[in-house]
């Protein structure tokens, strides 16, 4: 994990790098969140990694610092009515546009973790398999996004308590497919991922 990405952009005359993450692409429930963040060039983060790979409690320590340390940062969402409505690739691209539109300081190059390029306009990208784990700027916001919708979560666990999100964060567990059978498909839930259970009730 280091700034290799970053410092080579910049050695081919790119002045301000981002890095651009998502969190919440394959839960049944709640919006899909982007981050992007400028780090200051060569900072170095104690313990900053792919957030899948850090505890709850490390990902908030971090979420902190880097929000502190930061050039800039922001985070977008796309909601699951619009995840619903143009599927949950162009939602996820479209909260990373909304992130980078976010940033205080304008981006002229975007790192973007995985294998598709979200076009966010104005920005040359380059997207990293595994970025989360290999780039700086990628695995802070990765934190960034994983954290900001944990929260929403959280959240919206007080607002539909029957369904228990504080516990799965929307994804697909068992416990989840329990509670959306016992009472039924709530407005925050994901109506394109649910089909067969939709099919199945209207049967």
């Amino acid at each position: 994990m280091d700034y290799f990405y970053e410092t080579r952009a910049i050695s081919q005359g790119f002045k301000t790098v981002c890095g651009i993450d998502e969190a919440g692409r394959g839960p049944l429930a709640g919006p899909v969140y982007a981050a992007a963040v400028i780090l200051p060039t060569g900072l170095v983060i104690d313990g900053l990694n792919d957030s899948k790979k850090l505890s709850e409690k490390k990902r908030e320590q971090l979420f902190d610092i880097i929000c502190e340390k930061a050039v800039a940062f922001s985070v977008g969402t796309a909601s699951e009515q619009e995840i619903d409505e143009i599927n949950i690739l162009n939602a996820t691209f479209l909260a990373m546009k909304r992130a980078v539109d976010g940033l205080a300081v304008k981006p002229d190059y975007a790192l973007i973790d995985g294998n598709r390029y979200p076009h966010i306009g104005g920005v040359t990208e380059e997207t990293i398999v595994k970025g989360d784990g290999k780039s700086m700027s990628v695995a802070a916001a990765s934190i960034l996004a994983k954290v900001s919708r944990d929260r929403f979560m959280l959240d919206l666990a007080k607002e539909y308590p029957q369904y228990l999100f504080e516990q799965h964060k929307g994804y697909g567990t068992k416990l989840h497919y329990e509670m959306i059978e016992k009472f039924g498909i709530s407005p925050v839930h994901r109506k394109s991922f649910l089909k067969k259970i939709i099919g199945e009730n209207n049967g």
